[in-house]
């Protein structure tokens, strides 16, 4: 699948978020590296700590159905109904969450204005990450 397909299903999964508080929707698409994709939304709550990210909503769908290989995820992000806005990178807890499955060299795909992306790998997003790899040593 190329990074294009991958954000134009992020773009597709942004439409499904439930955003009435921030009005600041996002999409994700998750590659599993069989070439299965979940897609992902944010969905809000008004106590706020309940409030999940779309990477997160994709990374929890693929490992409820028993994935645990994963190749790229797209992200893209911006006011609801409106075309993505600039640069998108996911927040830190959804960062830490793609540690937590994926190695350093996963891809994140970051949508942005006119169909363009950037592309960055996990270990360049998250850099001296903790992982489960320190909780054996």
């Amino acid at each position: 699948m190329t990074p294009e397909e991958l954000l134009k299903l992020a773009k597709e999964a942004r439409t499904h978020a439930y955003v009435p508080y921030s009005g600041f929707s996002v999409g994700a698409a998750l590659l599993c590296k069989d070439g299965k994709v979940y897609q992902g939304c944010n969905i809000e709550n008004a106590a706020y700590g309940p409030t999940i990210c779309g990477e997160r909503t994709a990374f929890f769908k693929a490992v409820y159905d028993g994935e645990r290989d994963f190749e790229a995820i797209a992200v893209v992000g911006g006011k609801a109904g409106q075309e993505p806005s600039g640069l998108f990178p996911p927040c830190g807890v959804c960062r830490q969450v793609m540690r937590e499955f994926c190695d350093l060299d996963f891809k994140l795909y970051m949508g942005k204005e006119n169909d363009g992306y950037e592309v960055r790998t996990l270990g360049e997003m998250l850099p001296l990450s903790f992982s489960n790899a320190d909780m054996k040593e």
